[in-house]
C-alpha cells in the first residue's frame, strides 16, 4: 500500500493553524461585525504586511538551524540609510532608494553568515553583537536625529500606499515576497538543500552540501528582506528614528514558530509562516477593538502566543522529517 503523499501530512497542521485564525477572526467578529468590514481587513493585512516579510526572512535562517536576532536593527540602519539619502536626493526617485535598500540588508545579512559560516561563531551570539551595532550605526549615521517625512520627498512616502487592484503596494510586496519565497524553497536546488542542511547537517555533508554556505546564504536572504522591509517601514510611518522596529524581531521569531517552523532546523514552509503572522496580526488588531486596556495588550498577546506555540509544538513532535527527505525516500 502506497505511503501518503508529503502534501496529505503536512496538510493537518497548516489547515488547523488557518482554522484556529478564522476561529480567531469570527470570534472578534461576532463581538463587533464591522471588524469583518472589506476595509478594515484590508488594513489588517496592510499592517501585517511587514511581519509577513521579516517572518519570511527569518525562517530561511531557522530553517539552516540558525537565529537572525538583528533583522529589526538591520531594517533601522537601512531604513535609515535610504532616508537619509532620499533628503539628500529627492529627486533621484524610488528606483535607487529599493537597490540600496535590498542591497544594504542583503550585505548587512552577509556579515552576520560569513561569522556563523567562516568564524563558526553561534548565530544567536552573532546577532546578537551584530544587533548592538547596527543600532549604534543608525545613531552615528543620523547623529541622533530624526528624518521626519518633511525632509522625505512625496514620492517616497506615497510609493508604498499608492493603491493597485485595491490594496497598497505594501501588501503587493509583502505578497510578492511571499510568492518568491515559495518557489524558492519548492523548485530550486539551492531551496532543498536548506532544508537539508537543517534537517540533518551530517548527512547533508556526506551528500556534499556545504551547511556553512547554506547558513550564509540563509542570512543574505534575510537581511535584503529586512533592508527591503527597512525602507517600507520608515516610508509607511514617515519617520526615521534610532529605535525603529526596537523588540520587533521577537515577533517575527513568533510568527516563524507559530506558523510552524521549527527552530531546531529543516521544518517550516512559507504558507504557514503567512498564516502564523496574520494570526498574530488578528491579535493585535483586535485587542484595542475590544476594549482591552493597553497596559493588559501585551500580556494578553503573549498569552496568546504562547498557547499558539504549545500546540503548534504538540503538533510538530508527531512529524518525522522534512518533504524533500520523504520523497527522495520514496523515489523509485
Amino acid at each position: 500500500m502506497p505511503k501518503p503523499s508529503f502534501t496529505l501530512k503536512k496538510l493537518p497542521h497548516e489547515a488547523g493553524l488557518g482554522l484556529l485564525t478564522l476561529l480567531l477572526l469570527a470570534a472578534v467578529t461576532i463581538a463587533f461585525p464591522s471588524f469583518i468590514h472589506i476595509g478594515n481587513l484590508k488594513s489588517l493585512f496592510d499592517d501585517t504586511a511587514l511581519l509577513i516579510m521579516f517572518a519570511i526572512g527569518e525562517m530561511f535562517v531557522l530553517l539552516t538551524r540558525g537565529v537572525d536576532l538583528s533583522v529589526a536593527a538591520n531594517a533601522a540602519l537601512t531604513g535609515m540609510v535610504v532616508a537619509l539619502f532620499n533628503a539628500a536626493h529627492p529627486g533621484l526617485g524610488i528606483v535607487p532608494v529599493l537597490v540600496i535598500s535590498i542591497a544594504m540588508g542583503a550585505a548587512l545579512g552577509l556579515f552576520n553568515g560569513l561569522l556563523a559560516w567562516k568564524f563558526r561563531v553561534p548565530s544567536i551570539v552573532a546577532t546578537l553583537g551584530t544587533l548592538s551595532v547596527y543600532r549604534g550605526l543608525v545613531y552615528v549615521a543620523s547623529g541622533g536625529a530624526w528624518v521626519n517625512s518633511g525632509q522625505m520627498s512625496p514620492l517616497f512616502l506615497s510609493f508604498v500606499r499608492a493603491p493597485v487592484l485595491g490594496i497598497s503596494v505594501l501588501s503587493w510586496i509583502a505578497i510578492i515576497v511571499a510568492v518568491l519565497a515559495f518557489l524558492f524553497l519548492r523548485y530550486t536546488v539551492s531551496g532543498r538543500n536548506l532544508y537539508a542542511a537543517g534537517n540533518n547537517p551530517n548527512a547533508a555533508g556526506y551528500a556534499g552540501i556545504d551547511v556553512g554556505r547554506m547558513q550564509c546564504l540563509a542570512f543574505i536572504l534575510s537581511g535584503a528582506i529586512a533592508g527591503l522591509a527597512g525602507y517600507l517601514w520608515v516610508a509607511r510611518f514617515a519617520v526615521a528614528y534610532t529605535d525603529v522596529a526596537s523588540g520587533f524581531e521577537l515577533q517575527v521569531i513568533a510568527a516563524c514558530v507559530i506558523g510552524g517552523v521549527s527552530i531546531t532546523g529543516g521544518v517550516g514552509g512559507v504558507v504557514g509562516v503567512v498564516i502564523g503572522a496574520l494570526f498574530l496580526g488578528i491579535i493585535k488588531n483586535a485587542l484595542p477593538v475590544v476594549g482591552i486596556s493597553p497596559f493588559f495588550q501585551m500580556a494578553v498577546s503573549g498569552l496568546v502566543i504562547t498557547i499558539a506555540v504549545i500546540l503548534n509544538a504538540g503538533t510538530y513532535r508527531k512529524s518525522h522529517g522534512r518533504r524533500i527527505l520523504e520523497r527522495a525516500e520514496a523515489g523509485p
